[in-house]
């Protein structure tokens, strides 16, 4: 090769690796199911407005799939990637812990998982060692400060408890994730950021789909009793 043109190739490459992230997207367009995830992150920051304190990075958890499919997505919406793991719903959510959620609740006690927004707050460490404290956003989720429904690690929502059982375990309403991929949440998603919750049935392919069964939310009544109310499909 002549000097000159060693010259030129590497005058390219440097150039090449100066694009900035977003360009590398537009050169290789996300997926049909991406697009999807970033059009309601973005829908969803609006929405709530100045509630969040950052929007470079939300986190929507899809409800709407088996625990044994990776149905947390963290959405990077600066460089418009979307990276996606294992999450746990609640045992209120899944009495026959069958993988598949059920019921949403925002009631005390329930150990159901709640749907709606949340913001990400603080670390702090508590029996599954480092969590993310979650400040519910919506009606349906308002209480997830005195329920202490939080981000956590735990060992049954890893990749390796699904190869053997066919299915994550069940928390007791938070978010849980295996300990490797909860570590991706204390970086990209503490601090203000936007989690969201709701059964969206994004397949892998960009298709939507439907849960096998009903969902529902469990509301209480004005004299303290409680109560179901069928709302199949997505939320």
């Amino acid at each position: 090769m002549k000097r000159r043109d060693l010259i030129k190739s590497t005058l390219a490459a440097g150039a090449v690796a100066a694009l900035p992230t977003r360009l590398f997207a537009q050169v290789n367009p996300t997926s049909a199911r991406d697009a999807k995830l970033m059009a309601i992150a973005r829908a969803e920051l609006e929405r709530v407005g100045s509630k969040v304190w950052r929007k470079d990075i939300v986190g929507i958890a899809d409800f709407g799939l088996h625990s044994a499919s990776k149905r947390f997505h963290f959405v990077d919406l600066e460089n418009e990637r979307v990276a996606s793991y294992h999450v746990s719903h609640g045992t209120g959510s899944d009495g026959e812990h069958d993988g598949w959620l059920k019921r949403y609740s925002n009631i005390e006690g329930s150990e159901a998982s709640s749907r709606g927004a949340f913001m990400t707050r603080s670390w702090y460490v508590g029996r599954y060692g480092t969590s993310i404290r979650l400040d519910g956003l919506d009606q349906t989720n308002s209480n997830a400060l005195p329920r202490a429904i939080v981000m956590h690690q735990a060992n049954y929502a890893t990749p390796e408890h699904v190869d053997r059982w066919g299915r994550l375990g069940r928390s007791n309403g938070c978010f849980a994730m295996g300990p490797e991929q909860f570590d991706r949440a204390l970086i990209d998603l503490s601090g203000g950021r936007l989690l969201v919750a709701g059964s969206y049935g994004l397949a892998e392919d960009g298709t939507s789909t439907t849960p096998p069964v009903a969902q529902y939310d469990l509301l209480r009544r004005e004299d303290g009793t409680t109560f179901s109310r069928t709302n199949p499909g997505v939320f």
